[in-house]
């Protein structure tokens, strides 16, 4: 199942889209969902190698 990048107009971000990660572009909505939850925001500064982006999928 897609997550929230399948709309994203970014090449980059948008290749992301199917990843099993709740992902999130940067902007008001992720600060205000990371303040609601009172969660910490984790920054990809993207770079393409993390676990779940690749090992899982294939």
């Amino acid at each position: 199942m897609p997550n929230r990048l399948v709309s994203a107009t970014s090449p980059y971000l948008f290749q992301h889209a199917e990843n099993p990660v709740d992902w999130w572009e940067w902007g008001p909505e992720a600060f205000a969902e990371a303040r609601r939850r009172n969660v910490p925001i984790l920054l990809s500064v993207g770079y393409a190698a993390c676990h779940w982006c690749h090992e899982v999928q294939g």
